[in-house]
C-alpha cells in the first residue's frame, strides 16, 4: 500500500511493490487463504468494537475499471455481521438527484452509530468521471475539491472514521481483464460501453486521479493507493489497510457482560 505522496501511476510499473515480510501472502494459495482469514477475523473484532462503542466508519473504494473493487469488497464483508454494514454501489445520479447538490445522495447514506458504510465509487465521481465527461463545469469540479474536504472534515469532527482506498492497475492488466470478461459468459455482463470508452481516455483519467490525490488527501482523510494487478495481494492489502485504520485509537477490549444477563444466567442456566 502506498500513500499518494510516494506513488506515480505509471503505465507499466512492477506488478507489486517491493516484497517484504508482509507481502508473503502471494507465495501460494494456502498463504493467501491463511492471511485472508486472519484479517477477516480481525476486522470482525473491530466491527464488534465499533458496534458496542457506537462508532461509525465510512469506507470509500475508488479505482480503475476492472481493478477489483467488487472482489475486494466481497472479501471485506464476507465474515462481517450483516446487521452492521451496508454497501452502496454508486451509479449515475437519478433525475431527482440531479436537481440537488451532488453530495445530497451520499449524505442520505451515511452510517448510523455502530455501523459501517462502504461506497463502491463515491462523491469523487465529481472530480473524475463528471470532470472528464463534462457533466460538471470546470468551475464546479474545481470547487468540489474544497467542498469534499469540508464534507469529510465535518464527518471526522463528528467522530466518523473515513478510509479512502484507490485500486491501481496498469493499462495492460486492464486490457487482459476486459478481454477475459468479454470471453467469459458468466463475467460478460460486467463489461460496459462506458468501460471501453473510459479506457480510451486513460491519460485524462490519470491526470484527474493525480489531481484528486493532491487536493483531497488530507491528514483527516488520507488516500491509500493499493497495487491491484495481483488479486490475492490486493484483497489482503485492502483488508489490512481497513483494519489498521479502524483500529487506530480504538479500545478493542470486549465489553463486560451485562449484570442482568449474568444474574439471569446464574438463576436459570446453572
Amino acid at each position: 500500500m502506498h500513500t499518494p505522496s510516494d506513488i506515480v501511476l505509471e503505465k507499466n510499473p512492477p506488478n507489486l511493490p517491493k516484497k517484504n515480510a508482509e507481502h508473503s501472502v502471494l507465495d501460494d494459495k494456502a498463504d493467501y487463504k491463511k492471511q485472508l482469514k486472519k484479517w477477516q477475523t480481525r476486522l470482525l473484532h473491530v466491527q464488534q468494537a465499533y458496534y458496542h462503542q457506537k462508532r461509525r466508519c465510512i469506507i470509500v473504494m475508488e479505482g480503475w475499471d476492472a481493478a477489483g473493487k467488487g472482489g475486494a469488497i466481497r472479501r471485506v464483508t464476507e465474515k462481517l455481521d450483516p446487521r452492521g454494514f451496508e454497501v452502496y454501489p454508486i451509479a449515475a445520479p437519478t433525475k431527482e438527484e440531479q436537481g440537488k447538490h451532488y453530495l445530497y445522495r451520499f449524505q442520505t447514506k451515511l452510517p448510523a452509530p455502530g455501523e459501517i458504510a462502504i461506497f463502491d465509487r463515491s462523491w469523487y465521481g465529481r472530480v473524475l468521471v463528471e470532470r472528464i465527461e463534462k457533466f460538471a463545469t470546470k468551475a464546479q469540479w474545481q470547487r468540489a475539491y474544497q467542498e469534499i474536504n469540508e464534507f469529510e472534515r465535518l464527518l471526522v469532527d463528528d467522530n466518523a472514521r473515513i478510509i479512502k482506498i484507490f485500486l491501481h492497475i496498469t493499462p495492460d492488466e486492464q486490457h487482459r481483464r476486459f478481454t477475459e470478461r468479454l470471453e467469459n459468459p458468466v463475467k460478460r455482463w460486467k463489461l460496459t460501453p462506458e468501460d471501453i470508452r473510459n479506457r480510451q481516455r486513460w491519460d485524462d483519467y490519470e491526470k484527474a486521479t493525480l489531481d484528486m490525490f493532491n487536493h483531497t488527501s488530507t491528514k483527516a482523510a488520507p488516500w491509500n493507493v493499493v497495487a491491484a494487478n495481483h488479486k490475492w495481494y490486493t484483497r489482503v492489502e485492502v483488508l489490512k489497510t481497513i483494519v489498521k485504520a479502524m483500529e487506530k485509537d480504538v479500545d478493542l477490549t470486549p465489553p463486560a457482560i451485562d449484570p442482568e444477563v449474568l444474574e439471569l444466567a446464574r438463576a436459570h442456566l446453572v
